[in-house]
């Protein structure tokens, strides 16, 4: 009998853990849903400064096109929640609700990344760190987080970086070395940042 109720009382938890471990990883894609084309319609006010398919003209604002749809949603709340800063997005994310957010991420998962070109004299010593980091300074590599092609992790919410603006994604790492953006998990960016710096 206590055999029976230990095998009951295992299947149970089993059952328990499976459950928490489907919700831990499947948790943020329960969120609503987002339409591609209720996003293509609100992202006309992004369209300002990120243009009209999601690449920026701009190279110290950001290219969307392209980018995760959890890591936009991540974005967009970490400005509504102030763990990221900026006077003009700060502004735009509080006036969207969560289905809004959801939409937007949506659109611009779906719209073609941009193709852009590095400096030519920057390109060796990028790969390098980008590839293999600095041992002499204990930088992890990038590639681990956003893979060999630049694209990201999708799962991990850490964003794709290939065709963004090469003074954006510096003016990003300054801010994670100062500490004014706070929006990365276990302050992952923050730490590597800083040691880009020394």
């Amino acid at each position: 009998m206590n055999r029976v109720k230990y095998k009951i009382r295992h299947a149970i938890l089993s059952l328990c853990f499976g459950l928490i471990g489907f919700l831990v990883l499947t948790g943020p894609g329960l969120m609503a849903a987002g339409s591609a084309e209720r996003g293509a319609s609100i992202s006309l006010t992004c369209a300002a400064c990120h243009g009209a398919t999601g690449i920026s003209a701009n190279p110290e604002w950001p290219n969307l096109a392209g980018q995760h749809e959890k890591y936009t949603v991540q974005t967009l709340k970490a400005y509504q929640a102030g763990d990221r800063q900026d006077v003009l997005m700060t502004g735009q994310a509080m006036s969207l609700s969560g289905q809004d957010i959801a939409d937007l991420a949506a659109y611009f998962e779906g719209e073609q990344g941009a193709q852009n070109t590095a400096d030519p004299a920057l390109i060796a010593a990028g790969e390098r760190l980008y590839r293999g980091g600095d041992r002499d300074k204990s930088i992890s590599a990038c590639i681990a987080c956003h893979g060999p092609a630049g694209r990201g992790n999708w799962p991990a919410a850490y964003p794709s970086v290939a065709g963004q603006h090469a003074s954006y994604t510096a003016k990003q790492l300054r801010s994670y070395a100062n500490g004014t953006r706070k929006s990365d998990s276990n302050q992952v960016m923050r730490n590597i940042a800083a040691l880009l710096r020394r």
